[in-house]
């Protein structure tokens, strides 16, 4: 087991981690009763035995899996049930499952009597290496994706890389993104890292990705040590989101997160070459990461590149109407260090790059 330390919990990274929860939760976050929150793909595999665990009776609070769960709707249904089933200050919410899942009950346990103690047991590689770790918490709406949530952090993170034995393929490359990302924003010599595991990445014994999910979780936690509430460098985070939101949004949550994001950030690398913010080659450098990754490397044909920039002067890194990129040098090094990390990006200049980039 490996363990990454933040200022105010761990991330436990290793095998079978599942069956050593009550031990890593009892220590941490104590409670007279679980709330465990999971999803209907995630609960069949591991409700029970996460349950077994804690050495809990209660059964679990199900949802139907997807983004589009993640909504007020969902979250008001889940608080009510909580009080209707008695749950009191001194319970400690569960998050069991991936990103939806992490952000959703983190929400819930952020506003739950004013806010209560949750741990994140992420089961997919997406949450393990990004959405679990940082204390982002929220649900989307209508006008974009987490426009609504909360900072509030984890008592723990416990990831067990064998759970990704159960992730469909799809799912398991659409980490990948984010591991990219990592390497794209603070270590080009983890850039090359994820290249080379990625081609087998459907194959990896649980000691190569432990180390995978570890340097990823190394990076992040680094950035969110130094700027908790995104006021500075962890802006570098949301490489590739500005127009993955938007893109993410427009289909209506129908295309994966990471999917969405591998393709921002090869659009949003080029769009900083044009900008002359990075060196030449680096959008190629990306492009060809995210094809090794078996991600999506071009718009949806059908997504006109007007709809995709409105929706990026809602999302939550806008600033007085103007959609703000976080936008690489190079490969392991981020600009605009001088200018608060991001940058606004002229719609025009956008335009050009979704129209011209094939």
């Amino acid at each position: 087991m490996r363990e990454v330390a933040l200022p105010t919990y761990r991330v436990s990274i290793g095998a079978d981690l599942l069956d050593r929860l009550g031990e890593i939760v009892g220590a941490v976050a104590p409670a007279h009763r679980y709330a465990v929150i999971t999803d209907s793909n995630v609960a069949p595999a591991y409700a029970r035995r996460v349950r077994d665990a804690l050495r809990s009776s209660d059964e679990p609070f199900v949802v139907a899996a997807g983004e589009a769960q993640k909504t007020r709707e969902t979250w008001s249904r889940l608080t009510d049930d909580m009080l209707r089933a008695g749950y009191g200050r001194d319970t400690t919410v569960i998050a069991l499952g991936g990103g939806v899942i992490g952000d959703l009950a983190g929400f819930v346990a952020a506003t739950y009597m004013r806010g209560i103690p949750f741990v994140q047991v992420p089961t997919s590689l997406l949450a393990m290496i990004d959405a679990s770790v940082g204390g982002k918490t929220g649900v989307d709406t209508v006008a974009g994706k987490n426009l609504v949530g909360a900072f509030h952090q984890p008592a723990a993170v416990v990831a067990d890389v064998q759970a990704l034995r159960t992730l469909p393929r799809e799912h398991l490359r659409a980490g990948l993104a984010e591991a990219i990302k990592h390497g794209v924003i603070a270590d080009a010599d983890y850039f090359e890292r994820v290249q080379s595991d990625a081609s087998g990445i459907d194959r990896l014994d649980p000691q190569t990705l432990e180390t995978l999910v570890a340097r990823s979780v190394e990076i992040k936690a680094d950035v969110v040590r130094r700027d908790e509430r995104e006021s500075g460098v962890r802006k570098t985070l949301n490489f590739g989101h500005t127009l993955g939101h938007a893109i993410e949004l427009r289909s209506n949550y129908e295309l994966l997160h990471g999917h969405a994001v591998a393709i921002g950030m090869i659009y949003e690398t080029l769009i900083a070459e044009r900008a002359e913010v990075a060196a030449a080659g680096t959008a190629a450098r990306v492009r060809e990461a995210v094809r090794v990754a078996g991600l999506p490397n071009v718009r949806p044909s059908h997504m006109d590149a007007g709809s995709i920039i409105a929706a990026t002067h809602a999302d939550k890194k806008a600033r007085a109407g103007a959609a703000e990129y976080a936008l690489p040098a190079r490969i392991g090094a981020m600009a605009a260090a001088d200018r608060g990390w991001s940058m606004p990006v002229r719609d025009e200049l956008v335009r050009e790059v979704l129209g011209s980039a094939k």
